[in-house]
Parts: C-alpha cells; sequence; structure tokens
C-alpha cells in the first residue's frame, strides 16, 4: 500500500499562491495516475487536477489557467501549484495515486489550504 504524504498548505490572503507536495512512498512510474482533489465543508470531494503516466494533464474548469500541476519522479513527489488564490478555493486538499484508469487509488490524509483577508 502507497503513502502519499501532503504539505504545503496554510492560509493565504486572496490573490495570493501556494505550491502543494505530494511525497509517494515508492516510485510515482507505478501509478497509471496522480491527481489533487478537493472538499469544502458540506460539499462533495472534487477532481482538481490530474496528472497520467505519460504526462497529460487535466483540470477542473474552475482552476484552468490559475493551477499547475507536475511531478518530479526522481523525488517521487506530484506538487499543485496555485496561483491566484480566491477564498472559493478554501479546502482540505487530498493527493490521490490510482495504478488504472479505473481504480479508485490511495489516498493521502489531506492538507488545508484557506484564502482569506
Amino acid at each position: 500500500q502507497v503513502q502519499l504524504v501532503e504539505s504545503g498548505g496554510g492560509l493565504v490572503q486572496p490573490g495570493g499562491s501556494l505550491r502543494l507536495s505530494c511525497a509517494a512512498s515508492g516510485s510515482i512510474f507505478n501509478f497509471y495516475r496522480m491527481g489533487w482533489y478537493r472538499q469544502a465543508p458540506g460539499k462533495q470531494r472534487e477532481l482538481v487536477a490530474l496528472i497520467i503516466r505519460g504526462g497529460t494533464t487535466n483540470y477542473a474548469d474552475s482552476v484552468k489557467g490559475r493551477f499547475t500541476i507536475s511531478r518530479d519522479t526522481i523525488k517521487n513527489t506530484v506538487y499543485l501549484q496555485m496561483n491566484s488564490l480566491k477564498p472559493e478555493d478554501t479546502a482540505v486538499y487530498y493527493c490521490n495515486a490510482a495504478t488504472g484508469p479505473m481504480t479508485p487509488g490511495s489516498w493521502g490524509q489531506g492538507t488545508q489550504v484557506t484564502v482569506s483577508s
């Protein structure tokens, strides 16, 4: 079972930036996809960004042009660079890693992001 450890969350003002990190316990080449999801209070968990093994990325419409997902295959880490943050980006952000396109995958413990003045 892979271990995923997120870090980088915190409190930031609107318009600010944060970079989240997700460190995997093994090689990220083992995974078909890795992604970031978020869950705001009272809402369902939603997809934020995905990166597929070949490098293809997908983003939720609400974050396109502001967030960038990337990976470091040496450090076995996936990142989420978040720019131009808005209050509605406030949520717990979770990292997910899956070995196949239809498998649910493993989850990290989450990291809180709060965007507020």
